[in-house]
């Protein structure tokens, strides 16, 4: 018996049950659970019309829920025997973040595919594994890499396939990552198929940003991934330079997995050529990560024009290497690692953007093994630096290899008394280069230095400590008379007895109605050191501190602290301005000259009083630290050196920090007394961001005093919208003071944009700061 095609209304509200009833009364001749589709549901109120045996239609406001999926439409045709839906009429298809809406649609529910004709449809994307919070702070979906929105996806055409899960085909259509009602870009293509949390991939694309055409791609890949690390090309970065001409920065990034990635790079330099390199990053698990990046540049013949006179620079291939490492091998045994080396100090010095990285004179690369066993600690280095004067002179330093083996303070044999010994073998490379002389004082030196102490600390207000040492010292060369460095070896026995003594320490405590107290406290100190005779100072190789120890010599330091602590009622006491004042005296006036704890000693005269070092320290809150040093020759009564430094932040939309130093001129003092070696400078940088960092800027100055010139000024500014935005840069570099360049002034800008989902970067010589603005990553 045929059912009746008289259709009948369903209340909304029935449970699901009395739906299932009415289903099998409308159709009689069937069980209402065989005309169901698998998996699926109907629910709301519809009209239902038996078309045939396997032939339902819904119609009216129709919603049908099957397992991962959910349909909405004015109508709904189901066929059964092929668990096949067909929707038309305000479509809505949803199916865990992603949602479609389509004139018309037809989906098989068992393979989850289907087609939907003039479509669009979004997603959002959401990381599995949340930031781990931090105690007092809530955790917030990471979005810079999308701007200031949800990291979501639209993608829309005349017709839309889902060929998969999460996989769909669109074709003449487009997509875009920026969800606003009118999205500020988007890329139209033929055929462009999405792969959510993966990727975007389309052919003939054009890129258009407000409806204006900028850029067709034949094919262009686009991440999509709910972090924001995604195998893909980055956003290159534009510029121009008076050395370089224009530059182009292209790098393609690849998340080989959650814990590793590689980075390759290509620059090209319309003036000077062009380069190609790469980056590795690793983290393997608390403590043990590395990187390595490595840089090849190619540089042609190219001709400047100065004041009418042309310069030709020859054609020449440089290198960089930089790395760093650490791992972990067991408990408390760790391998380190780092280089940084180049092949050309004069590319370091015209390239770089960084002002350290530019006016950085040496090149260097280390390994280490260190091994921690109670208080035994045994370290296993081997190093080389190399230091430049000029392009053509340099001094080499290095340990093959270096160890160092050390017993930590113990008290000896339960008394007061704490012992502690260090040990150091190091076989020295050094060299000296200048021009085509070379001259090498290479050595190999054994040091021991066991060492006990006596600490006094019965009274707070006075301490005193007591050491004594012996130190003996090998070394497989020596001088002779004429200071010529020869083969024969030589050895070193001295004593040296120290007494530290701190205080008596005078406090005074101010109290005030608010409940907050001041107090303030005075600390006097006085050290003695005194080192045995050392008879041959002259004929030990003297290669740095260990070889540097004037014997016969005693030394008194002495000075003063002046500290000011705060206590708010309720709070913690906390010191913000700390003020100390200090001198040395020295017997033996060479002494003086070896002295590293003074600045200015390196290169002035032997004398028997240090410079007096000042300095002060204020930290008055969280936000704001400063800080003042000088140093005063009470011989010549004249300031040598002073530097001063500040850092001060306001909220989150304003950090600074500025620096000052000058090394002035002392007549009569050597070391102080040629105008060429001084120096006096004022440097700067602030950070300013505005709404959530949609937009702010960079400054960075090194201003030259003393020449009333800027060794380098940097200006960047950048904007953030929702899903895309751009940073423009902007320095000036006055090469003639750094390096030999056939151009005074180097004129630089910079420009790059980031969309939702890509990353930026910065090319290996330092471009946008090292580190984009924009908020993207890779």
């Amino acid at each position: 018996m045929r059912a009746s095609r008289r259709p009948f209304r369903v209340a909304t509200l029935l449970p699901f049950s009395a739906t299932v009833l009415l289903i099998a009364l409308a159709l009689t001749c069937r069980p209402a659970e065989a005309q169901q589709i698998a998996g699926c549901q109907t629910q709301k109120s519809w009209t239902i019309d038996q078309l045939g045996k396997d032939h339902i239609k819904l119609i009216g406001q129709v919603q049908v829920n099957c397992t991962d999926e959910t349909f909405f439409a004015d109508e709904i045709e189901m066929f059964t025997d092929q668990n096949r839906v067909i929707a038309t009429g305000n479509v809505v298809f949803t199916s865990g973040t992603s949602r479609i809406a389509a004139e018309r649609a037809d989906f098989n529910t068992v393979t989850k595919t289907g087609t939907f004709y003039q479509a669009a449809g979004s997603a959002t994307l959401q990381d599995d594994q949340p930031p781990t919070p931090r105690p007092g702070r809530p955790v917030k979906p990471e979005k810079s890499m999308f701007g200031t929105q949800e990291a979501d996806v639209y993608f829309y055409g005349e017709k839309i396939d889902k060929v998969g899960e999460k996989k769909y085909r669109v074709t003449k259509g487009g997509f875009t990552t920026c969800l606003q009602p009118t999205p500020r870009w988007k890329l139209t293509s033929g055929t462009v198929t999405v792969r959510l949390e993966h990727y975007a991939l389309l052919t003939n694309s054009l890129m258009r940003v407000k409806d204006i055409p900028i850029l067709y791609l034949p094919v262009f890949y686009y991440p999509v991934r709910k972090d924001d690390r995604a195998t893909g090309f980055l956003i290159p970065t534009y510029g121009a330079s008076t050395i370089k001409g224009q530059t182009l920065s292209n790098a393609f990034f690849w998340a080989i997995s959650r814990s590793q990635d590689a980075t390759f790079m290509h620059d090209w330099f319309s003036k000077t050529g062009q380069a190609f390199g790469g980056e590795y990053r690793y983290i393997q698990g608390p403590g043990s990560d590395g990187y390595i990046r490595a840089y090849n540049l190619r540089e042609h013949e190219a001709t400047y024009t100065t004041d009418g006179v042309d310069t030709t620079t020859p054609e020449r291939t440089s290198y960089q290497i930089n790395g760093n490492m650490s791992q972990k091998i067991s408990n408390g045994v760790r391998a380190r690692g780092r280089v940084d080396y180049f092949s050309s100090l004069e590319v370091q010095q015209t390239y770089n953007m960084n002002v350290y990285d530019a006016s950085r004179r040496q090149r260097s690369y280390s390994g280490s093994l260190t091994a921690n066993f109670n208080e035994y600690n045994i370290v296993s280095t081997v190093d080389r630096t190399e230091y430049f004067y000029g392009t053509t002179s340099s001094s080499l330093r290095g340990g093959t290899p270096h160890i160092l083996a050390s017993r930590g303070e113990r008290p000896l044999f339960g008394s007061p008394v704490y012992f502690s010994v260090n040990s150091d073998f190091n076989h020295m490379d050094v060299e000296r280069k200048s021009g085509t002389t070379l001259v090498d004082q290479s050595l190999t030196r054994f040091d021991l230095f066991p060492r006990v102490r006596v600490p006094f600390t019965k009274w707070q207000w006075f301490t005193v400590n007591s050491t004594a040492g012996y130190r003996y010292t090998f070394w497989t060369e020596s001088r002779d008379a004429k200071g010529v460095q020869i083969e024969e070896p030589i050895t070193r026995n001295y004593y040296e007895l120290t007494a530290n003594m701190t205080g008596p320490i005078f406090n005074r405590i101010w109290g005030f109605r608010s409940g907050t107290k001041l107090k303030h406290s005075i600390e006097p100190y006085f050290n003695v050191s005194r080192d045995s005779a050392i008879d041959d100072f002259d004929r030990y190789v003297q290669i740095d501190s260990t070889d540097l120890v004037v014997g016969k010599t005693t030394r008194v330091s002495y000075g003063m602290a002046n500290r000011l602590f705060r206590k708010v009622k309720g709070g913690r006491s906390r010191e913000f301005i700390t003020a100390t004042i200090g001198q040395s005296y020295y017997t033996d006036a060479k002494a003086a000259i070896y002295d590293q704890r003074y600045q200015s000693n390196n290169g002035t005269a032997p004398s028997h009083f240090s410079p007096l070092a000042i300095s002060v320290r204020a930290i008055p809150t969280d936000l704001i630290t400063a800080n003042f040093r000088t140093e005063y020759d009470t011989q010549f009564h004249a300031v040598r050196v002073m530097s001063a430094d500040t850092s001060f932040r306001i909220g989150d939309w304003l950090q600074s920090v500025f620096g000052w130093s000058q090394r002035r001129f002392i007549e009569g003092l050597p070391g102080f007394d040629d105008p060429t070696r001084l120096d006096h400078y004022f440097n700067g940088a602030s950070t300013v961001r505005f709404k959530q960092n949609r937009f702010g800027g960079i400054h960075q100055f090194n201003y030259d005093i003393l020449r009333h010139s800027y060794l380098q000024h940097r200006f960047v500014a950048y904007y953030n919208a929702q899903c895309c935005g751009f940073a423009v840069e902007y320095q000036t570099w006055d090469l003639s003071r750094i390096t030999t360049s056939p151009v005074a002034q180097d004129h630089r800008l910079n420009f790059s944009i980031s969309l939702a989902g890509i990353g930026t970067f910065s090319n290996l010589f330092g471009s946008m700061g090292g580190n984009s603005p924009l908020g993207g990553s890779r």
